[in-house]
């Protein structure tokens, strides 16, 4: 994604929605509705509907698609890569995200999962799946470049490292993450990525004394290390992916992060040290897209026309919010969600009553 480009988009489109729709990303804007494609039956049919409902997102106002090299097998990074490919709208346009850490399935399920992992990836151990080894990070970011038909994407995700804080201690794996991010520094300087990120589960919005808790300060302290030991002028470290909606606030809500004057939470302490949030699971997998799915005194405060609308502009109306991921596997979704975009979100004292 360039400026130019990502302008040229907006300024397509932007009359069609409501104040704050396009946010800043870098010198870029991109939109606060994004395509997720996460969920969905790894079959040629799902890969069809998820072709169609991105290019329709793509021609309608959407500008940010998110994907990772485990979701439905490699099937959705691929039908991404085509989507975007025929598109009419251009690369330098749209932010592509992608993440790895999870061993990738070629397609399908393996009858013998062990075996496919023992022949593929030797040279690795795994946690439930999850390996942030330098080289099998970077042996992810090729075959996610390949799958997508890209020779770079815009923001690269560690994918939920917390998940090696079953198998080893805290330190250990701020360790790992360090090294992941040197990697990842130099695939920055080499022009694979042009951003990188953390895209966790639990890790960020519980608190402190959780066994899966990560510290965002030394998350920040990490990717300077990485950046130095890189020799990268800077770090690129950009963004966060996390789970927000209406009944997971936790990332609001609790104070698990230590700032320059107490403790903040994921979402303030990002956005004041300058990283963005992509919130993931705005509709809790569709649970709050349907009538009563949002919580007792929320859906009246908040503008649009279904309840998947008011619950997509929740997650936006968020402090530090770049934008909200939704799965859109059809047209009809791509539609309803798209025009969430309509409606302005809260501001800062109407989103704050929520929680009053």
């Amino acid at each position: 994604m360039n400026r130019d480009a990502s302008w040229a988009y907006r300024n397509e489109f932007h009359e069609s929605f409501a104040r704050t729709y396009f946010r800043r990303f870098g010198d870029g804007l991109v939109s606060s509705v994004g395509v997720g494609t996460y969920l969905g039956d790894a079959t040629d049919e799902r890969d069809d509907a998820y072709y169609t409902a991105i290019r329709e997102a793509l021609a309608t106002g959407v500008n940010v698609i998110d994907t990772a090299i485990n979701y439905r097998h490699q099937r959705s990074e691929r039908v991404v890569g085509r989507a975007v490919a025929d598109s009419d709208v251009a690369r330098e346009a749209i932010l592509l995200a992608t993440k790895g850490g999870f061993v990738p399935f070629d397609g399908e399920h393996p009858d013998d999962p062990g075996a496919y992992v023992r022949e593929e990836f030797p040279d690795y151990e795994f946690v439930r799946g999850n390996c942030l080894d330098p080289g099998f990070v970077g042996e992810s970011l090729d075959r996610s470049l390949e799958n997508l038909g890209v020779d770079s994407v815009d923001l690269y995700y560690l994918h939920n490292p917390e998940v090696q804080l079953e198998e080893h201690d805290s330190e250990t794996v701020y360790d790992m993450i360090e090294a992941a991010f040197t990697r990842l520094e130099e695939r920055a300087a080499a022009g694979d990525i042009d951003h990188y990120g953390v895209a966790t589960w639990e890790g960020l919005r519980v608190p402190a004394p959780h066994e899966s808790y990560l510290s965002l300060p030394e998350i920040v302290r990490r990717a300077r290390a990485a950046s130095n030991a890189a020799g990268t002028t800077s770090t690129h470290l950009r963004a966060l992916q996390l789970p927000f909606n209406a009944r997971m606030a936790d990332a609001f809500t609790v104070e698990s992060h230590a700032g320059p004057e107490g403790q903040q939470s994921a979402l303030w302490f990002a956005h004041e040290a300058g990283l963005d949030v992509f919130a993931s699971a705005p509709l809790l997998q569709g649970e709050l897209a349907t009538e009563g799915g949002l919580p007792d005194g929320v859906a009246e405060r908040l503008d649009g026309e279904t309840t998947a609308q008011k619950a997509i502009n929740f997650a936006r109306s968020a402090p530090g919010v770049t934008s909200a991921l939704v799965g859109m596997g059809t047209v009809e979704h791509v539609a309803e969600n798209v025009a969430a975009g309509e409606y302005s979100p809260l501001g800062a004292d109407g989103f704050d009553a929520v929680f009053e």
